[in-house]
């Protein structure tokens, strides 16, 4: 099993390539299953999560073709043969429930798996359930899986959700694109990969409007077309980079990076005592004068502080100057990153949702174990910045969610290699 060692240093310098954004990439690749012509998709990030998608939907009978040295997805749904989404697949990512929609729209039934992902939580499918419901679905549970059939065919109808789910608004808003009549859907995910799910979906002839926005308003189309669409820029792989010479001092320009996908964690990082600005191939950031200072945070749908920096941020806390809370209000027990990073030398007191951080001079290399994927990044960045070698294993979760993240680091000058077996 493969892990990753970082060794403590100084300054970076150069740019760093953001990649496509794993969370959107994973939901557009289901829009294939709407239409029987082909959809392709650039900027694709290369990824294990991708890769488990196109097991899925290959297992659905789509095919998927990966060309550029995987950059490039492209999709055809024209003969789908399975309407089973098989618990072997579905268990290693939530995003696997993102068929769901589209196949009741599409085939009039399907049956999927409950999800997996990371252990950083519940994951419940309450929300899509009771939108795909409202469409006029009727769905089941029996041994793990969802058995969902519209017999009727789904019919457009206005909702309001319990709280902004990012899954459960892509679920339903790619099953009301073929939906007869119109669509409301209230308290919607108002996420950049929101907003780049409905362009890709217009783009196949769907009728939305008020994507962005906390109300989506969708017209259902007799049927969608091909298309080809960019992938947006990952905010978080940004937000993660954002914060290397946080870590490490120095000065980094992230290549495609834009300030109103991160416009949140900019201002954190601004208190914080770093220095973000935009350039014209994306941002740069440097750490101003001394020592970083402590910040508060409190995760929140977007566009609020992204609950997928927060493990990130809170790494950066820990060689803050003062004390810093930290409130995580998107998902429970996602704080497992802190006894790990305790570990390093660390000082963090964890109650139930809300972590307390006092900022300690110096962290000191460790043997280390990732929970989860942003877990796993977050012991990386503190391993830039710690005295000494950190060795941080089970890095499988890392690979679901950093594209080359050895190759990125190193090439601004960061001490970081990949070994087997060690």
């Amino acid at each position: 099993m493969d892990s990753i060692v970082v060794r403590g240093n100084g300054p970076l310098s150069g740019q760093i390539p953001i990649a496509g954004a794993k969370n959107a990439c994973l939901t557009l690749m289901p829009a294939t299953i709407l239409s029987e012509e082909p959809l392709t998709l650039t900027n694709a990030p290369r990824l294990s999560d991708i890769k488990t998608m196109t097991l899925l939907l290959q297992s659905l009978g789509a095919e998927v073709t990966s060309l550029q040295d995987g950059k490039v997805q492209a999709m055809s749904s024209h003969n789908l043969d399975n309407h089973v989404a098989d618990y072997d697949i579905v268990r290693k990512m939530r995003a696997s429930n993102l068929v769901l929609g589209p196949m009741l729209a599409r085939l009039g039934h399907a049956v999927v798996s409950l999800p997996g992902g990371c252990a950083i939580g519940a994951r419940p499918m309450d929300l899509h359930i009771y939108g795909l419901e409202k469409l006029g679905a009727e769905i089941e549970l029996r041994d793990g899986y969802l058995h969902a059939k519209a017999p009727n065919g789904l019919k457009g109808a206005e909702m309001e959700l319990s709280f902004a789910s990012v899954g459960a608004t892509e679920n339903i808003l790619m099953a009301s694109t073929l939906a007869k009549g119109t669509t409301v859907i209230r308290n919607a995910a108002r996420e950049p990969e929101i907003v780049d799910l409905a362009d890709c979906l217009r783009a196949m002839g769907a009728q939305i409007e008020g994507d962005g926005s906390s109300e989506i308003v969708i017209q259902g189309v007799d049927r969608l077309h091909g298309a080809t669409h960019q992938v947006v820029t990952d905010r978080i792989e940004l937000g993660t980079f954002m914060l290397a010479p946080a870590f490490c001092g120095g000065e980094v320009e992230l290549l495609g990076g834009r300030m109103d996908l991160v416009q949140s964690f900019a201002e954190k990082l601004d208190l914080a005592g770093i220095d973000v600005a935009e350039t014209k191939a994306g941002l740069k950031v440097a750490r101003k004068n001394g020592r970083v200072k402590a910040v508060d945070v409190t995760t929140e749908p977007f566009p609020g502080f992204p609950t997928d920096l927060q493990a990130q941020f809170m790494a950066l806390m820990c060689i803050a100057e003062g004390t810093s809370v930290l409130e995580e209000k998107i998902f429970e027990n996602r704080f497992m990153h802190a006894p790990e990073l305790i570990r390093m030398g660390a000082s963090i007191e964890v109650h139930g949702g809300t972590a307390t951080v006092h900022g300690v001079e110096k962290l000191k290399g460790a043997q280390v174990m990732a929970t989860d994927l942003r877990a796993s990044v977050s012991l990386i960045l503190a391993g830039m910045a710690a005295e000494g070698e950190t060795v941080v294993s089970r890095v499988y979760h890392l690979d679901r969610g950093y594209e080359r993240i050895e190759e990125k680091l190193g090439g601004v000058g960061a001490h970081i290699e990949r070994v087997s077996d060690r």
